[in-house]
């Protein structure tokens, strides 16, 4: 039976997206979207805890990013869960982070010019370096 590896948040960016080239020219932006939880606890004030969620995209949807997100930007984000993993000081770690395969941007701003508000791209993928 094959697998599923889909994931859906929405919440706010952290910071302004950070673009970069891979060697092989391909274009990759980096960005963290916060997410919000609250629940009212037993002595009936309400509680809030902020997960921070690491987000990639690559290609076309990375010049996307880069032109309409900002921080602050509440976004919806759908994409597939990767983990990287790195040696450091001897010992390996693990990194956990959102592939964007869909965008949707849930708050306008100066940044939106003409583009839709809904952008699906289908290879969004990351090229193998």
């Amino acid at each position: 039976m094959p697998g599923l590896n889909r994931v859906q948040i929405i919440g706010n960016l952290g910071a302004d997206p950070h673009q970069k080239e891979t060697s092989k020219g391909t274009k990759v932006t980096t960005f963290s979207v916060a997410v919000n939880h609250y629940w009212r606890g037993e002595d009936g004030k309400t509680n809030k805890r902020t997960d921070w969620i690491s987000a990639e995209a690559w290609g076309k949807m990375s010049e996307i990013c880069v032109r309409l997100l900002e921080k602050g930007s509440l976004v919806y984000l759908e994409g597939e869960l990767r983990t990287d993993r790195y040696e450091k000081d001897g010992e390996t770690k693990y990194f956990t982070k959102i592939v964007v395969q869909r965008l949707q941007k849930l708050d306008p701003s100066e940044k939106e010019k003409e583009e839709p508000e809904v952008t699906e791209i289908a290879d969004a993928s990351p090229e193998d370096e």
